[in-house]
């Protein structure tokens, strides 16, 4: 008897803080600007049309704007939890859906893109095998989510900061894979051709709050099921402010390091090139790289 994934994050907290800064994104939208201009730029080395494409998580539009004035996208299709972020997504096909149950029929679709939101699924590998069974034959995934160097000096903090002063850690920054468990996690849910690289971006701000104060605005708070339900005291806080500015800080800006992690896959296909089975070569290494053997001692 199968068990359900553990409930790591509440998700109906994370659609109502993402609505509550839906107006507030300007300025502080630069991660989800860079990760959507390289998702738009890797699609223009794919040479093919996408008759039918869904944005996963589209409510911030960064994305989705770029999909839009693609000439290689047809039908475009605007998914989100919530319909208030994607009000502002015009002349497309909307859907209010959650990344935890898709509603798209099998092989329905040619591509499926996500920015930034797929970190915050309870059930990724459930999630990343409905996204391949919605892909027609050799339709493609593409995806960017924050990688597990995200935020590490503020995670060092806040560990130094409560064992000092409560003698326990207590969670508060959202556990994230690396490259390695990402292309696991491809390959677990059927995809072929599995491409897993990242990005790593270091930011400078003037000081721990400022930092704090735009990942509230960029809707990346605490969401956690098991996070403590009391506020931040004045105690733990100053404690943080002060490890991060001693131990993460130059030249008087402190700094804050994210790591974007890129995905992309393929819904099987015959036509797609396939590893050979082992010991089915025809050719030996020494022919395949232009070497011959050594000649015999007798020979000139």
């Amino acid at each position: 008897m199968s068990s359900s994934p553990p409930e790591l994050f509440d998700r109906t907290l994370l659609r109502q803080r993402r609505e509550r800064v839906v107006n507030d994104l300007a300025g502080v939208d630069f991660l989800l600007q860079r990760a959507a201009l390289e998702l738009d730029e890797r699609l223009d080395m794919v040479l093919r049309d996408f008759p039918v494409a869904v944005d996963l998580g589209a409510g911030s539009v960064c994305l989705s704007e770029k999909l839009a004035a693609r000439q290689d996208v047809g039908k475009l299709i605007v998914a989100d939890q919530s319909a208030l972020l994607l009000k502002e997504l015009k002349n497309h096909t909307k859907l209010i859906c959650d990344e935890e149950n898709l509603p798209f029929a099998a092989q329905s679709l040619n591509l499926v893109t996500s920015l930034l939101s797929l970190h915050f699924v309870n059930d990724l590998p459930g999630a990343l095998i409905q996204i391949r069974q919605a892909l027609k034959a050799d339709g493609l995934f593409m995806a960017a989510v924050p990688g597990g160097r995200t935020l590490i000096e503020l995670r060092s903090a806040f560990m130094q900061a409560e064992e000092e002063i409560s003698g326990g850690v207590s969670p508060r920054v959202a556990p994230m894979a690396d490259v390695k468990e990402y292309g696991s996690l491809l390959q677990r849910a059927g995809f072929t051709l599995p491409v897993v690289d990242s990005d790593l971006v270091n930011v400078t701000y003037d000081n721990p709050l400022k930092l704090m104060h735009e990942l509230r605005f960029m809707g990346a708070g605490n969401v956690l099921t098991d996070r403590l339900r009391k506020p931040l005291s004045k105690e733990l806080l100053g404690r943080v402010l002060e490890i991060y500015q001693q131990n993460f800080s130059e030249d008087g800006r402190i700094n804050a390091t994210f790591e974007i992690i890129y995905l992309s896959g393929w819904s099987p296909h015959s036509s797609q090139q396939q590893p050979l089975a082992p010991g089915s070569a025809q050719t030996s290494l020494s022919a395949a790289l232009g070497t011959c053997p050594l000649p015999e001692d007798n020979e000139v």
